[in-house]
């Protein structure tokens, strides 16, 4: 009984141990690029201004989406931690509304709605 409970408690410490160390070495797949946190928040805020100058230079609500859909798409690149991740979602659901507006057309609001995720996602950084 007792080589039993030896043999069972070593087997769950290696198992947690393996656990472990397969978390601490994980890697990013080869072909996908990854950014820093402050990287990843200053190019969303770039897609973001340049939708916001597309919009005002007259594009069409479609044209306006596609390049929100971008700075959507490039936000999910934003990891830090769970405050970080909780003030993102925040910020996204404006540039989603910001698409929706943009899809119906409603260029103005969109372009508020974009102005408003654009400083959200800037302070974003004082969070990391």
């Amino acid at each position: 009984m007792k080589s039993l409970k030896k043999i069972l408690l070593s087997l769950v410490i290696a198992a947690s141990a393996g656990t472990f160390s397969a978390a601490a070495l994980a890697e990013t797949d080869p072909g996908r690029v990854t950014y820093k946190p402050e990287d990843a928040i200053d190019l969303v805020v770039g897609k973001i201004q340049l939708a916001i100058d597309g919009i005002s230079k007259g594009a069409a609500g479609d044209e306006a989406a596609a390049l929100i859909k971008s700075a959507s798409d490039l936000s999910k690149e934003i990891n830090a931690n769970d405050k970080v991740d909780n003030a993102r979602a925040k910020a996204n659901r404006k540039l989603k509304s910001a698409a929706t507006h943009a899809k119906e057309s409603a260029l103005q609001e969109a372009e508020q709605e974009l102005r408003g995720a654009k400083e959200d996602f800037a302070k974003l950084k004082s969070l990391i």
